[in-house]
């Protein structure tokens, strides 16, 4: 429970449900109240899930005794307490990456070629639609439109609404030119002059074969992002695509950061997108869903390589 004696240190670098509830505390410490049934309000955080529930709550009761400016912002977030949303100001983003394919597993490069989900892979699907259908409520579910992250998106949203899956061709995996189609360790050899560009340090190098640069899959993935973000303040939201794309969202909520490492199949990465074009990393690279169904270890097509 929060601590009231510590709200004033604390109140910069709590979540707004922590920060209503510590400007009751001071509130009701300047100015003492009485009430004939003593409202309680206790507001408890899961330190690994940072979720709130709520304890003995009669706000209506204790709001209507409050100053103005904190009866407010206590008013303010009693609707999305109540609603299981998120806080107003941001979008909760749910990345999640494509279950698993033949071509992940046999280490063959995709891109933007067609690849629909293997067993494994809708097994993946189902395990992670199961774990987000027990969380707080989808508000939509996004996806690239590519047959992988397509159907993990339609199972995701079969059991999280029912809910439509908005197809957004900017979702897609990067675009790997000459390279697509290739057995990875074999494409030094049989696609030379496109494997270089490949492995070019240079993130403007573009691959031959219409191939796109990092800096273009960049661009266009964090505003296709940053966009579903501007429509959706105060709800959560599942977007699914690819590893590629994941690593460049990654990049640019946490540009100083260190390698992500291996994105893979199905897992969970909860972005928070703010006003002002502000990013946090909320959860990264989350497979706890996937401890019975397994997952493909080298998460190939999701690593700094593969694209």
């Amino acid at each position: 429970m929060i601590d009231s004696s510590s709200c004033g240190a604390l109140l910069t670098r709590l979540t707004p449900y922590e920060k209503v509830a510590c400007s009751i505390h001071l509130s009701l410490r300047r100015h003492p109240i009485k009430l004939e049934n003593r409202c309680k309000v206790r507001i408890y955080r899961n330190e690994n899930t940072r979720e709130h529930s709520k304890k003995q709550w009669n706000w209506p009761c204790l709001v209507s005794h409050l100053p103005t400016h904190v009866s407010k912002m206590a008013d303010s977030t009693a609707k999305y307490l109540d609603s299981s949303s998120v806080a107003p100001d941001y979008a909760e983003i749910i990345v999640v990456r494509h279950g698993e394919t033949a071509w992940n597993a046999d280490g063959r490069i995709q891109g933007h070629l067609d690849v629909e989900l293997n067993e494994v892979g809708r097994q993946q699907a189902a395990a992670v639609a199961d774990r987000l259908s027990k969380e707080s409520k989808i508000a939509a579910v996004y996806s690239s439109d590519l047959k992988r992250a397509l159907e993990t998106a339609q199972i995701i949203a079969s059991r999280c609404g029912p809910l439509e899956v908005i197809e957004d061709y900017e979702l897609r995996e990067r675009h790997l030119g000459d390279l697509q189609g290739s057995v990875l360790r074999e494409a030094a050899k049989v696609k030379p002059k496109a494997y270089e560009a490949f492995i070019s340090a240079r993130t403007d190098q573009e691959l031959p074969g219409g191939g796109e640069s990092i800096d273009q899959l960049h661009q266009r993935c964090t505003s296709t992002l940053q966009r579903i973000g501007g429509k959706h303040k105060g709800d959560r939201v599942v977007v699914v695509t690819h590893g590629g794309v994941i690593r460049r969202l990654y990049k640019r909520a946490v540009p100083k950061g260190k390698s992500p490492g291996k994105i893979l199949n199905t897992s969970v990465n909860v972005f928070h997108l703010s006003d002002g074009e502000d990013w946090n990393l909320h959860t990264w690279g989350d497979v706890s869903h996937l401890s019975k169904t397994g997952f493909l270890e080298t998460g190939f097509g999701g690593d700094k390589t593969s694209g």
